[in-house]
């Protein structure tokens, strides 16, 4: 009877003659280290980005700026209350609930996150905010309304630090696979 059902074209598999379908383990595992990716980026983006803020404050802030690169770049010390290039200065608190809410949609977006560039992306993404709100929730003048530790001066240029790089940098890169077709959840399409 096997035979006959080969010949017709009937498949032979377990699920055909209704047992259980093998699961494929592989799936499982490759979605929990893409969120690894996205966590331990994060980390590293956060971790660099509070101890350089604290190398700041506790060594330049109120001191001459430092040279880099002659009058290129300076690494200079100011508080930020408000977004780049000073604007909102007034709206610290809705810069906060901003920061708050990426975090929490990056959280929400991992669990169906099977991408790694998308990890890495997100990753830098929840780095840089987890960096700015961190300021934005501890720093003077009080909760939610605390003023951001800025250094990295180039000429002509904004004023900022390593979590706006990080969250730059992200966004960037998030634009870059957007064009590419690559979904968050490892899909490509193509339009």
């Amino acid at each position: 009877m096997a035979e006959a059902e080969r010949i017709i074209g009937t498949p032979d598999t377990p699920e055909a003659a209704g047992a259980e379908p093998e699961r494929d383990e592989s799936v499982r595992p490759r979605g929990r280290r893409r969120i690894a990716v996205l966590f331990a980026v994060a980390a590293f983006a956060y971790t660099l980005d509070l101890v350089s803020k604290l190398l700041v404050v506790a060594k330049l802030e109120h001191h001459a700026p430092i040279e880099v690169f002659g009058d290129w770049l300076e690494f200079h010390a100011i508080r930020n209350p408000g977004a780049a290039f000073g604007f909102g200065a007034a709206f610290t608190v809705i810069f906060t609930m901003i920061a708050a809410a990426v975090i929490v949609v990056i959280a929400r977006l991992a669990r169906k996150l099977y991408s790694l560039p998308w990890a890495i992306a997100l990753g830098l993404l929840l780095g840089g905010a987890l960096g700015n709100l961190t300021d934005r929730i501890f720093r003077s003048p009080g909760i939610f309304q605390g003023e951001v530790v800025d250094f990295i001066a180039p000429k002509g240029f904004a004023v900022f630090n390593l979590a706006d790089s990080a969250i730059v940098c992200g966004g960037i890169l998030i634009v870059l696979l957007s064009f590419r077709g690559l979904d968050p959840d490892g899909t490509v399409h193509k339009d």
